[in-house]
């Protein structure tokens, strides 16, 4: 586990990944970014979802971003990655306000390449821990 993560959020994560309809990982995505840098913010979103999709075999293209600031089931800044044509789930994730900058839970099928995104996350520059659900 990465020192910028704290065992709270890494604990909450893993909760949310608890055998379910179908079994999840994780990636908890640190960054520097505060309120003032929303674009970066909703970028470096988009980018992380990207990289899942093409993870769990999927063209990014095919893929779609379904905000909750359009949803009352969703929180402000909960997102979904979903596919084109059947919207069936690739990713979600939480920005969550910490400290003063944000940090990003997403959660995506056990069956994407887990190393392969925390790799890839951390070469667009930030720190990332994977967390593998049950």
């Amino acid at each position: 586990m990465s020192d910028a993560i704290d065992e709270d959020l890494y604990e909450r994560t893993r909760a949310l990944l608890e055998p379910g309809e179908i079994q999840l990982n994780g990636v908890i995505v640190r960054t520097d970014l505060t309120g003032d840098e929303e674009p970066t913010l909703h970028q470096a979103t988009l980018d992380i979802g990207n990289i899942i999709a093409e993870a769990s075999g999927l063209d990014p293209k095919d893929t779609y971003v379904y905000s909750g600031n359009d949803d009352d089931r969703f929180g402000v800044n909960q997102h979904q990655g979903l596919t084109l044509d059947d919207e069936e789930f690739v990713w979600e994730c939480q920005q969550l306000a910490r400290d003063g900058t944000y940090d990003i839970v997403f959660y995506y099928e056990a069956d994407a390449d887990q190393e392969v995104i925390v790799e890839s996350v951390e070469e667009l520059g930030f720190d990332a821990t994977g967390v593998r659900g049950e």
